[in-house]
């Protein structure tokens, strides 16, 4: 790289990511930093990345707004790309960030690229999850992230540009690794919402019926196969678990 070249830094966050880091690592060999902010891990998660040369800070769970704060705040470079351990930069995306960094207006603070996903070994590109576009590149010093225990979200004080050329993202290892997601995910919905009445089951039954709708057909997830539908119903189980879940906690005859 250019020695007048702006700066190029990744921030990562991890827990037992063992099988998937070193891909992520492999991609991002044109960066000039790389800090992984660990929260614990049990296997060579650490290991591996301090051998591939990223400083390696090891920080108890948080909450992920928080925990991808204090990763992007200890990069030191002009510019910082925020990562999670099952993504990977494409070869295409390597190239077009280091070209859009070196030619980015003073008021272009940011930037956004599209997100592919890969389940059951299909790169799924209907069903809502494509193109899933992202805010990662931002010029150091000029966003935050924030967000409730479920959704984080990088927020950005000046114009964000889009970038064409997709990070690449390995959703979930396998069926039961989505299945657990959903269970730990909507518990945590349920924790910070309270309902009471058949009503609001009832409706979870509606609005589940509706996601299926919208995921396999309006947004033609029946185009990615039989991954197309395994993905539009266990979207859906998510909608209604989220109401089951929060009419449990409010039922009366359950919380006495």
């Amino acid at each position: 790289m250019n020695p007048t070249s702006p700066t190029i830094g990744i921030a990562v966050i991890t827990l037992n990511e063992a099988d998937r880091i070193p891909a992520l690592l492999q991609s991002v060999t044109f960066a000039d930093e790389v800090v992984v902010m660990d929260s614990g891990s049990s296997d060579a998660t650490c290991d591996i990345c301090r051998a591939a040369g990223a400083r390696v800070v090891e920080h108890a769970w948080e909450g992920f707004a928080l925990q991808k704060q204090l990763a992007q705040d200890m990069i030191s470079t002009d510019w910082i790309l925020n990562l999670d351990a099952d993504e990977r930069v494409s070869r295409s995306l390597g190239a077009e960030i280091r070209k859009a960094v070196q030619s980015a207006p003073p008021e272009v603070m940011a930037f956004s690229m599209p997100r592919l996903s890969r389940y059951l070994g299909k790169w799924i590109r209907h069903g809502g999850w494509y193109p899933d576009r992202k805010i990662r590149l931002v010029r150091k010093g000029c966003s935050q992230w924030s967000g409730d225990g479920l959704h984080e979200k990088l927020e950005v004080s000046g114009k964000v540009q889009a970038l064409s050329s997709p990070l690449l993202h390995e959703v979930y290892r396998d069926i039961a690794d989505q299945v657990q997601t959903i269970n730990r995910f909507s518990g945590i919905h349920a924790e910070n919402h309270v309902a009471a009445g058949c009503w609001f089951l009832a409706a979870g039954v509606f609005h589940a019926i509706g996601k299926f709708l919208e995921c396999y057909l309006w947004k033609l997830g029946l185009l990615d196969g039989a991954v197309g539908l395994i993905i539009a119903m266990n979207s859906a189980w998510y909608v209604f678990l989220k109401h089951a879940k929060t009419w449990e906690k409010g039922a009366p005859s359950l919380s006495s």
